[in-house]
């Protein structure tokens, strides 16, 4: 007993004086920041189906711009990633690529609706609109965050003598997430909805 006891112990050390713990930990500080990524999106997702339907009640003839929109959220819907498919560079690309349709569509949706001034002047409109500025923000602030954890994480997997021990548990680097306009992601852009320039910041 005293000498699994013993042999336990010898193991936790060892493990943790080669960067193992901190390995994990970076890990799963990675796979958080993902499920916020994640949860971000599915929220701006969330506002679609409201913010098509009462462009409709005001420019239902918009039919391109409004299919666009919808479209865009049913390509979502079908790319679902949790934090082992993450890992997966072709599908995170293609989860990347569709979030910037998505993005676009709503940006042009958006610009339509200043020819409608009954449609500005409605209460609901405003509050999506303010929803969705917020959740753009918040956007931009969980794929900052995710880009910085999975930086640290790779850093240490190549990092000697860490790089010895992620080798020996099979642990690997991980692909990044990427946008188009890398300087979306420095900062959190503030979406101003009362002007085209500003609702292309909503990509």
């Amino acid at each position: 007993m005293k000498q699994s006891l013993l042999a336990a112990s010898v193991l936790a050390v060892t493990l943790s004086g080669c960067g193992y713990n901190t390995l994990q930990q970076e890990d799963e500080a990675v796979n958080g920041a993902w499920a916020e990524v994640v949860n971000q999106y599915q929220r701006r997702a969330d506002l679609v189906p409201n913010l098509v339907n009462t462009v409709k009640g005001y420019a239902g003839h918009e039919k391109d711009v409004l299919v666009q929109v919808t479209q865009a959220r049913a390509r979502i819907g079908s790319l679902q990633l949790d934090s082992s498919t993450a890992n997966d560079e072709k599908k995170l690309q293609e989860f990347a690529k569709a979030q910037q349709t998505m993005g676009s569509a709503l940006s042009r949706l958006l610009v339509v609706s200043e020819n409608y001034p009954q449609l500005k002047a409605d209460a609901g409109f405003r509050d999506l609109q303010a929803q969705l500025e917020g959740t753009e923000n918040r956007i931009a602030l969980a794929r900052k965050r995710y880009i910085t954890a999975v930086q640290t994480y790779n850093t240490e997997v190549r990092s000697f003598p860490t790089n010895l021990t992620a080798m020996a548990f099979s642990l690997k680097t991980r692909p990044n997430f990427t946008v188009e306009n890398e300087k979306a992601i420095s900062t959190a852009p503030t979406v101003n909805f009362g002007s085209s320039a500003g609702s292309s910041a909503a990509q």
